[in-house]
């Protein structure tokens, strides 16, 4: 099973950005993305169940979308409004129809001021 992400980069304040992840080798009835800045715990960031269900933290809503084809077993976060305290690591995850957790490699998201 696999987890690749993409899509990270520098991006000035107010910009945006969308990250993408593709997962292979199983079915993922969860997927999303979580973060972490330096000195800080990795953190949820949205996730999205098959059905299309999304969950936000409070400091993304209204500024970030999840969203995820499961034919092709991708996910996407497109980021808009970003704020320099958007800048962290950001880690594709994704749960598997047993609960089973899978992450990916880490993008470096970095918003300027």
């Amino acid at each position: 099973v696999q987890l690749q992400a993409s899509g990270g980069g520098l991006v000035e304040a107010g910009g945006s950005l969308r990250l993408s992840c593709a997962g292979s080798g199983s079915i993922f009835r969860l997927m999303g993305w979580y973060r972490q800045a330096p000195g800080n715990q990795r953190e949820l960031v949205a996730h999205i169940t098959r059905d299309g269900t999304t969950n936000y933290a409070d400091s993304v809503k209204d500024r970030f979308t999840i969203s995820r084809d499961n034919a092709k077993n991708l996910v996407y976060l497109q980021m808009n409004s970003l704020k320099p305290e958007d800048t962290a690591v950001y880690y594709c995850q994704a749960k598997d129809l047993f609960f089973k957790d899978y992450w990916g490699q880490g993008t470096l998201v970095t918003v300027s001021s």
